[in-house]
C-alpha cells in the first residue's frame, strides 16, 4: 500500500513555520515520521506545499495539493489519493514522530471488509482523524466534497463507512507537535 506524510499545512499554532522541518533531537520531524512509516508500506509520498527541494532530499516523491489556498488536511488526502499507486493509502501527519510500528497493519485489518471505506486511529475516546487508511476509490467522492466547498475532515468522514481502530495500548504514539512547547515536550519524551 501507499503511505502519505501530510506536511502541507501552514502550522499556524507554531508561527507558520514548516512544521515537518522543525528539529527534534537534531532531526526534522518528517524524518522521524518517515522512519516509522516507510517500513510499513510499499510506496511513500510526502505531501508538501513549501520547501519542496528540502522534502525531496528525504528520498521520496513530493506531491503538492491540487486544491489551492492551503485548504487543509483534506487537500492533502486528495493529493495522496490522486498520486498513490496502490489501492489502499495510509495517511499520517508530519508532526507525530512516535507512531506505532504496526500502525498500517492494524488500520488495514477492517478494510478486509469491502464495505469499509476508511479506518481511523483512536486512543481512548479521542479519534486521530488524519491518521487513517483510505481506499483510492474514494477519490471522486472526496473531489466532489472539496468542489462543493467542504474542508472539514469530520464532515467528509460522516458521509463514509468509517471504522475506528483502538490503539489504547500505545497512547503516547499519537502525541503530535503543534506548538513550540509541544516540540520541547517531545524532546523530553525522545530523550527519555
Amino acid at each position: 500500500m501507499t503511505g502519505v506524510v501530510l506536511a502541507g499545512g501552514l502550522a499556524r499554532r507554531m508561527g507558520n513555520v514548516d512544521k515537518g522541518l522543525q528539529l527534534l533531537e537534531g532531526r526534522p520531524l518528517v524524518a522521524w515520521v518517515l522512519q516509522r512509516l516507510a517500513p510499513q508500506v510499499g510506496e511513500v509520498l510526502i505531501n508538501a506545499n513549501r520547501n519542496r527541494d528540502v522534502y525531496v532530499t528525504f528520498g521520496h516523491r513530493v506531491v503538492e495539493d491540487r486544491i489551492g489556498g492551503f485548504a487543509g488536511p483534506l487537500a492533502g488526502l486528495h493529493a495522496g489519493l490522486s498520486e498513490a499507486k496502490y489501492e489502499q493509502v495510509a495517511f499520517v501527519p508530519c508532526d507525530a514522530p512516535f507512531l506505532p510500528e504496526d500502525l498500517v497493519a492494524r488500520l488495514a485489518a477492517p478494510l478486509k471488509d469491502e464495505r469499509v471505506d476508511l479506518s481511523v486511529a483512536k486512543t481512548g475516546t479521542q479519534p486521530h482523524p488524519v491518521i487513517c487508511l483510505a481506499r483510492k476509490r474514494l477519490l471522486p467522492h472526496l473531489a466532489a466534497f472539496l468542489d462543493q466547498g467542504g474542508r472539514k475532515v469530520d464532515a467528509w468522514y460522516s458521509t463514509l463507512r468509517v471504522t475506528e481502530v483502538a490503539f489504547d495500548d500505545q497512547p503516547g504514539a499519537f502525541s503530535n507537535v503543534n506548538t513550540l512547547a509541544d516540540l520541547r515536550a517531545a524532546e523530553d519524551g525522545a530523550a527519555g
